[in-house]
């Protein structure tokens, strides 16, 4: 009998449990529940209990800074720009008024600087950043404070995730940030493992770009559904 999963490259998911566990939900809705996949973190999200400065309007450039920011007095209902369809969304369900929306800061920058100046914002994010969103605005003569109010906290590969690359087989990957790909880079350096690698960015991108054994594609779109189609289009390309 014909093994079906050798027809069905394992995906890979090493970014924090909770976001890789509901990627695995969106992917199988697509392919089917029971496509192989391994959830193996390489980071992981802890609140970093940072005060709040006051402010007029928010900024929040990613999903895991809502919660903080929700469980802070004060805040609940304030107007915010944000990155990303899911962020915005999350943000509407939690009773915020969602100013504006782009898929990712540097447009984001753009949209903030092009409408009236609000006073004083609050850019509520991680200890990671691939953009000075802060810096930039505040150089386009707005007035924006900064809290750190998650921190990623890298993770050592489990043993699971070890064998995966230690194994000559095609795995599917997904980076959703230029950090995540240099861990992922640094935990599969000299891998055996044939990846086929789907970037969110291109800073994603040239963070896992010297790995061995690997095909790399950008995603068209900064999104879940952008990195399912990058992944596709690397089965495509593979199976010739």
């Amino acid at each position: 009998m014909t093994d079906r999963n050798a027809f069905r490259p394992r995906l890979l998911l090493t970014r924090p449990r909770a976001g890789s566990e509901r990627f695995a939900r969106q992917f199988q809705a697509r392919f089917g529940a029971d496509w192989p996949i391994t959830i193996a973190p390489l980071i992981e999200i802890e609140p970093t209990e940072a005060e709040l400065p006051a402010a007029n309007v928010l900024i929040i450039t990613s999903e895991q800074a809502i919660a903080p920011v929700v469980n802070a007095p004060g805040w609940a209902g304030k107007p915010v720009y944000c990155v990303g369809p899911r962020t915005s969304e999350v943000l509407r369900r939690n009773g915020f008024e969602v100013l504006g929306t782009a898929p990712n800061a540097q447009q984001l920058f753009a949209l903030i600087s092009a409408e009236p100046d609000p006073g004083p914002m609050l850019h509520a994010r991680g200890n990671e950043s691939a953009f000075p969103l802060a810096q930039k605005l505040n150089a386009a003569g707005r007035n924006v404070q900064e809290a750190v109010v998650y921190a990623q906290v890298p993770q050592p590969p489990s043993k699971e995730l070890q064998e995966l690359l230690d194994r000559a087989q095609p795995l599917l990957v997904p980076v959703f940030s230029p950090n995540s790909g240099r861990l992922f880079a640094a935990a599969a350096e000299g891998t055996y493992a044939r990846l086929r690698v789907a970037a969110i960015s291109e800073a994603a991108a040239q963070a896992c770009s010297g790995l061995a054994h690997t095909e790399l594609r950008v995603a068209a779109k900064p999104s879940a559904e952008g990195l399912i189609d990058a992944l596709v289009a690397l089965m495509r390309d593979s199976s010739g």
